[in-house]
């Protein structure tokens, strides 16, 4: 029975979130609160959740005040000259852009941390997006794809609870997956270059009078005189016609949209410095308008050897890491907004991200909490371990990497690597598997476990992309799978994953 209430748990959940017949958080206090109640938790259910909400409150303040501190930075604006690099070296073509956006996660999930790649990744792409008018979502699927490949590495995490668990040295986990780590990080850009060629295809078709349409007789009405007086209302479609009309007013240079140089239709704006000046317009209504109030150029030295100290102490570990933030946004504030009325401003400005993730993790651990508290988790990987058959045993390594996509997915990482992995390992070494097989497989799952709910981190990202978790889900958990068994597949090519 709790085996039944726990798989239909999950699945009541991820449908209600899918379809936005519920909010993520919704859902995650409603649904495990009433199998909750029908597995017999009782009124014990809420000491579960509260023993569960203990372990989670370290994240929510890590969340809060990370938030905060980045937010403050992008507000003052050290990470203006970043993001006009990066789209002054990508140009304003979408396939580039979002290549670059997993280039950019993947690199910095090196540290390997999602919350900071999360953050920085969000803060110095998502105004490009906003920007391009690219879809957020886009940016979430690519990132979350990027980090979860990375979360191999042996800092990581999920590498160095498996070695753990099964008492082995974590490099004879790592070093023979490094061919199954490439082969997932090619996958992922290949996913970000067709997803940024999809971006391209649909700017295209909603908004050819920026993006470019093939130069055919309707496209030049005689509008083009009107829309490029700036601000105007023109109909026209022409290629020098209709831009100055969006997000621009009166005056303004208008960009000439139009075919490549080549002559092809491709999505991209013959002038790419109307995206990238210094001027009023260029960034006007986005994260980087150079006419913020907010702007402190003369700190911007300070605020980059804040901020760099802030990343050595997260890389150093010498203390909490929620401290670390804490400090670090109080001396920011301080700093940068030394006026009472401005610093409370600020934390105003802040806290609709705040309330996002910090209600969906406390959310979340409804959830875990009952999925721990009421023995689903442990019956749901008893069962799994049961209905394996016998002849099933020589490929128990591949068994388990194929688990490990929706049961880490399902449950935390400690769950899954302290409690179900050990019992796979020792069944699989009847059939002659090394426990370094079982867990080199064990970790092909986690670029489908870092889109789980129950990760605080990827609650992050769609938080302050401002994304509905459902339509993150929706675009990254298909792909996300296809990069797991792909990792699972170059390991068995490799050995690294073998065959009892």
């Amino acid at each position: 029975m709790l085996v039944i209430l726990g798989f239909a748990m999950i699945a009541v959940f991820m449908v209600l979130i899918m379809t936005k017949k519920l909010t993520p958080v919704l859902a995650l206090i409603i649904v495990p609160t009433v199998f909750g109640l029908f597995a017999g938790a009782g009124l014990g259910i809420g000491d579960m959740v509260l023993d569960s909400m203990k372990s989670m409150t370290s994240t929510a303040a890590l969340l809060m005040f990370a938030i905060i501190y980045f937010g403050l930075m992008i507000d003052v604006g050290l990470f203006d000259p970043l993001v006009k690099f990066i789209l002054r070296k990508l140009g304003n073509d979408p396939a580039k852009v979002v290549l670059g956006t997993a280039l950019l996660a993947a690199a910095v999930s090196l540290d390997g941390d999602g919350s900071t790649t999360f953050i920085l990744t969000t803060a110095a792409m998502l105004p490009i997006y906003l920007r391009l008018k690219m879809s957020p979502v886009v940016l979430t699927c690519v990132a979350g794809l990027a980090n979860g490949t990375m979360n191999i590495v042996p800092w990581g995490g999920p590498t160095a609870r498996a070695a753990t668990a099964l008492e082995i040295d974590v490099n004879d986990v790592f070093v023979p997956m490094i061919p199954s780590l490439i082969a997932g990080v090619a996958v992922v850009l290949a996913f970000a270059w067709l997803l940024g060629l999809q971006e391209r295809n649909r700017l295209r078709a909603t908004q050819p009078e920026i993006w470019g349409v093939p130069d055919t007789a309707e496209n030049f009405d005689g509008g083009a005189s009107a829309g490029s007086t700036g601000g105007g209302s023109g109909t026209g479609r022409g290629r020098t016609g209709g831009t100055a009309g969006v997000n621009a007013p009166a005056g303004a240079a208008p960009a000439t949209g139009g075919l490549s140089p080549e002559g092809s239709s491709v999505a991209v704006l013959d002038r790419p410095e109307d995206l990238v000046d210094d001027s009023d317009t260029a960034m006007a209504d986005t994260a980087l308008d150079p006419n913020r109030s907010t702007l402190r150029p003369k700190l911007f030295w300070f605020n980059l050897a804040l901020t760099v100290a802030v990343m050595g102490m997260l890389i150093a570990d010498l203390v909490p890491l929620p401290y670390v933030f804490m400090v670090g946004s109080a001396i920011a504030l301080l700093v940068n907004f030394p006026k009472v009325k401005d610093q409370g401003t600020q934390l105003v400005a802040h806290a609709p991200s705040i309330v996002a993730v910090v209600s969906m993790v406390m959310a979340a651990s409804v959830l875990t909490g009952v999925l721990t508290g009421t023995g689903m988790v442990e019956a749901m990987s008893a069962w799994l371990v049961q209905i394996i058959p016998s002849s099933m045993g020589p490929f128990m390594a591949v068994i388990t990497g194929v688990l490990s996509i929706p049961m880490t997915f399902f449950m935390s990482n400690d769950a899954f690597y302290f409690g179900v992995l050990p019992v796979l390992s020792e069944t699989a070494a009847h059939y002659g598997i090394s426990a370094a097989e079982m867990a080199r497989a064990s970790i092909t799952g986690q670029p489908f476990h870092m889109q789980s709910p129950l990760v605080p981190a990827i609650l992050l990202l769609v938080s302050l992309a401002k994304v509905d978790l459902g339509d993150h889900h929706k675009k990254v958990l298909w792909r996300s799978a296809v990069v797991s068994l792909v990792m699972l597949g170059i390991g068995m090519l490799t050995g690294a994953i073998g065959i009892g």
